[in-house]
């Protein structure tokens, strides 16, 4: 859980600039954030020796024992007369992210010892502002310079815990066949499953093998208008929440309920074709990510040569998302020139004259922008 906080440093830089030379170091008070505390040290003239001086620099410190597993934030920026953060030279709210070291040395000051985690240089700014340039900015008032530091807490010495796994087992309980309890029937390929999770995921599913349809008490049940590939992809989905990465699907080989040998993983290319039918199949069993997920794919794989039959996928199982962008594609001159010559096109015309007359209206107010 994140814990904050912040102080703010004023330095007298006129006469810091006076009596520091590189590597002195002028310290603000101790802020408390995620139960440590800490503090900031400011270099008015950079914070190595060998350094020409041309910057300030600025880092944050933490007192006490080391931790091996906090993670923060450090951010500052230079606040203006009117008491308003700058967005001055790209110094102002830029955040840092880093995890301590362990080692912690010991330092002493004028009054007492103290342990204090010395911070290495990403702990901060080697040039968190040119001098010259905070010598002629407004930030400079009468010779002082206000910055304010902030530390957020997001971790410490938290437990681990490992990433969910569960599409993990669930996608090996479809593998293995084990306690099935429905099949489906697809152009001559069984596919066994269980209606507990076919039902818990989508609500076509549910009313099919948990209501009052026919469906709810066939041991196996034929599907019509959907190819095989895309329903083993849809039901590798259903159990893992997953496509594959990387453009291939892992297909599972069909087999009958009674297999009980795990079956056999194989791979195909996730093909324009294979996206297509498995967005139309999501749009069927109303799975909405699945479906956006398709939607994403098509789009990254994109062309003059595809966006016709992207268009027409889009129309017909009702993806808006998808659909506009294939629009906005359709409205450049170099696309539409190239996918008006494509059979996807002809089919569009053929099945949404209306998507046609969309496209001539976008390209026809293009031209009229472009004319002005």
């Amino acid at each position: 859980m994140a814990d904050s906080g912040f102080v703010e440093l004023k330095l007298d830089y006129t006469a810091a600039a006076e009596r520091c030379a590189a590597g002195d170091v002028v310290h603000s008070g101790v802020l408390h954030a995620g139960g440590h505390a800490w503090r900031v040290g400011c270099y008015p003239r950079e914070s190595k020796v060998d350094d020409k001086g041309e910057y300030i620099s600025l880092y944050f410190e933490r007192f006490g024992e080391s931790s091996n597993n906090l993670e923060a934030i450090f951010d500052a920026f230079l606040m203006g007369g009117d008491g308003q953060p700058c967005s001055f030279h790209a110094t102002g709210c830029v955040q840092y992210f880093y995890r301590e070291i362990l080692a912690t040395p010991v330092y002493f000051t004028k009054n007492s010892k103290i342990s204090v985690q010395k911070p290495p240089e990403d702990w901060g700014w080697q040039r968190f502002v040119n001098r010259r340039d905070l010598e002629s900015s407004s930030f400079m008032v009468d010779g002082k310079v206000r910055i304010m530091c902030v530390v957020i807490v997001l971790r410490d010495n938290a437990v681990p815990v490992p990433p969910s796994d569960i599409g993990a087992h669930l996608g090996g309980l479809l593998d293995r066949g084990d306690g099935t309890d429905v099949s489906f029937l697809v152009a001559g390929e069984t596919f066994p499953a269980h209606r507990a999770v076919l039902a818990a995921r989508s609500p076509v599913f549910r009313a099919e093998l948990l209501g009052s349809m026919a469906e709810d008490k066939m041991a196996c049940i034929p599907l019509q208008d959907i190819e095989p590939e895309a329903f083993r992809a849809m039901l590798r989905f259903i159990y893992t929440d997953e496509l594959p990465v990387d453009g291939a699907v892992e297909l599972i080989n069909g087999g009958s309920s009674s297999s009980s040998a795990a079956a056999a993983a194989t791979t195909k290319n996730m093909t324009t074709e294979l996206l297509q039918n498995l967005l139309a199949a999501a749009d069927r069993y109303d799975l909405n990510r699945l479906k956006l997920m398709c939607a994403q794919r098509l789009w990254d794989a994109v062309s003059a040569d595809t966006v016709a039959a992207t268009l027409a996928c889009a129309e017909a199982h009702g993806c808006p998302e998808l659909r506009k962008m294939c629009l906005e594609f359709f409205a450049v001159d170099k696309n539409f020139k190239k996918a008006v010559l494509t059979e996807g096109y002809c089919r569009l015309m053929q099945r949404f004259p209306s998507v046609i007359d969309e496209i001539g209206a976008l390209i026809e107010s293009r031209d009229n922008a472009d004319q002005r």
